[in-house]
């Protein structure tokens, strides 16, 4: 029987970055199906979020994606252009977005197209390995999209036939995601248990272990 698990997941966060490889992996090597809900970051959801945190919060934030890249063995990078673009005079960030809005609007139409976990993957390479700036610009998108199998005009196109839709769909996922146990990402929830965080996937695979999880 195959298992599935529901996946929220941001273009903005390094965390989701690095756990997407070994989701992967656990799709190619087990009978499992990821259903993947592309959510807009803490940032556009809450813009003041980050004004009104502990000094201490950033910079442990940025210490701690730094180790956990190096013990998964990934590069990483801040993103240049940063997928969601901050006032730096009150640290906060407009709603005017050029680019989360389309990365997660291409996002919902990949899953929609069954490549969801595909598209994430290669999409968040691009943006968060370090090997390419200004990943908006040129073809870098469009050589990710066809590596997922996907035809980058294609999904903007959809995307721009029906935005309302899918910006309906996106915040019935944030919705989900609250109702799934919690609001950060990555956050998969598997048979109604939520598991919160990259460090968190080998005990999602245990859990699905105890349920009957089986190698392709």
């Amino acid at each position: 029987m195959t298992l599935g698990y529901d996946l929220y997941w941001s273009f903005r966060s390094p965390y989701s970055y690095l756990v997407t490889q070994r989701l992967v992996g656990l799709e190619r090597d087990h009978d499992v199906a990821c259903t993947v809900r592309v959510v807009y970051p803490i940032a556009v959801r809450q813009p003041d979020f980050f004004a009104k945190s502990d000094p201490l919060w950033f910079s442990y934030f940025m210490r701690d994606m730094l180790r956990s890249a190096e013990f998964a063995g990934l590069p990483i990078r801040w993103p240049v252009p940063d997928p969601v673009l901050m006032d730096r005079a009150t640290g906060t960030y407009p709603r005017d977005q050029p680019h989360i809005h389309r990365l997660t609007r291409l996002g919902q139409a990949a899953t929609e197209r069954g490549h969801g976990l595909r598209f994430i993957d290669q999409v968040s390479r691009i943006i968060w390995d370090g090997t390419i700036d200004n990943w908006h610009e040129g073809d870098h998108l469009a050589r990710a999209a066809d590596r997922a199998g996907l035809d980058l005009a294609e999904l903007d196109a959809a995307v721009a036939a029906d935005p309302d839709r899918f910006d309906r769909t996106i915040e019935a996922s944030q919705e989900a995601q609250r109702a799934g146990g919690h609001y950060g990402v990555p956050l998969m929830v598997f048979d109604g248990e939520p598991f919160f965080g990259q460090d968190r996937f080998e005990q999602m695979k245990w859990r699905m272990g105890q349920k009957g999880l089986m190698a392709r």
